[in-house]
């Protein structure tokens, strides 16, 4: 495992755990909401092209998201997915609480950004965004398996999963 992508809708943990392993492995983790967010939630220009950077290097540890800018070039680029393929009531009290706590604290995220109760309206917010993505994602990260039979796909059905796999590593 040198190139290391971690799947899941969102609130599953993908940055928890990629932090984690980056942790235990070395490898440099790279945050793809921190690369991608600037100022007022708008997107860096200089996204992909950070992307493709630091992808390119031997070791890395990353989230599997932004296929509409990214398309599959982590998958093309990674050696191994972690796929989080939680039960949705596990994912929908992760991104609840998360998104309490962020509002509540106020909390800088990236570039200034903060979550604020106003946001759990939108459309996008990550708490309507993993209800309604949940089986999505679940169907698209396995037709990215099937499209990638190179990468070796390591699929955690639980939380208690994970963390067995993450002390095992």
């Amino acid at each position: 495992m040198e190139r290391v992508l971690v799947a899941g809708v969102s609130g599953a943990g993908k940055t928890t755990l990629a932090r984690k392993m980056a942790a235990v492995t070395g490898a440099p983790h790279h945050e793809l909401d921190a690369l991608r967010h600037g100022p007022g939630w708008q997107k860096r220009g200089e996204f992909e092209q950070d992307v493709h950077r630091f992808s390119a290097q031997p070791r890395w540890v990353t989230e599997d998201q932004y296929h509409r800018s990214l398309g599959d070039l982590l998958w093309e680029r990674a050696d191994t997915v972690v796929w989080l393929d939680l039960p949705r009531r596990t994912v929908m009290w992760r991104v609840v609480r998360r998104s309490f706590a962020r509002a509540l604290t106020r909390r800088e995220l990236w570039n200034g950004n903060r979550e604020s109760w106003r946001d759990w309206l939108a459309p996008d917010h990550p708490i309507r965004w993993a209800w309604s993505q949940h089986g999505r994602r679940r169907r698209e990260t396995a037709a990215r398996a099937v499209r990638h039979p190179e990468v070796t796909v390591i699929r955690l059905r639980t939380a208690r999963d994970a963390r067995r796999w993450l002390a095992r590593l």
